[in-house]
C-alpha cells in the first residue's frame, strides 16, 4: 500500500492548484497561467458583447480587442468596446456591460490603472 501512494505526486501538484486558485480569489500574484486564462476569457467576452454588429461596423476595434498583447491593452480597449456597445444598445446599457467586463480585470492590473475617484468594482 505505501508503494501505491509513494508514487503519485501530490506534494509537487498541490502548490500549482492551491496558487491557482489563490490568484483567481486576488490574494496572490496570478500565475501565468491563471492570467492567461482570465485574460482569454475577458477577451472573449469583449468580442462576445461586441458580436456581428462589432465585427462588420467596426473591424479595426475588434481587431484591437482580438490582438491585444496582454490584460493592460484589454484594459485600455474598453472605451471603444463602450463605443460599440453604446452605438448598439444605448449608454446605459454599453455603462452596464462595461461595468461588468471592468469586474473581471479585478487583481490582474496594476493599482495606478484603477484607481479612480468613484471606481468601483463590482
Amino acid at each position: 500500500m505505501r508503494t501505491l501512494l509513494s508514487s503519485f505526486n501530490l506534494p509537487s501538484f498541490m502548490p500549482q492548484v492551491r496558487s491557482s486558485y489563490m490568484a483567481l480569489l486576488g490574494r496572490t500574484e496570478p500565475t501565468p497561467e491563471a492570467l492567461g486564462a482570465r485574460t482569454e476569457m475577458i477577451r472573449e467576452l469583449m468580442l462576445q458583447e461586441m458580436g456581428d454588429y462589432g465585427e462588420k461596423k467596426f473591424p479595426a476595434i475588434t481587431r484591437r480587442v482580438r490582438y491585444a498583447p496582454d490584460v493592460q491593452g484589454l484594459w485600455y480597449a474598453r472605451s471603444d468596446v463602450m463605443a460599440i456597445l453604446a452605438n448598439t444598445h444605448g449608454e446605459t446599457v454599453a455603462r452596464q456591460k462595461i461595468a461588468q467586463i471592468s469586474g473581471r480585470f479585478n487583481g490582474l492590473l496594476p493599482k495606478s490603472l484603477t484607481r479612480k475617484i468613484g471606481f468601483k468594482w463590482r
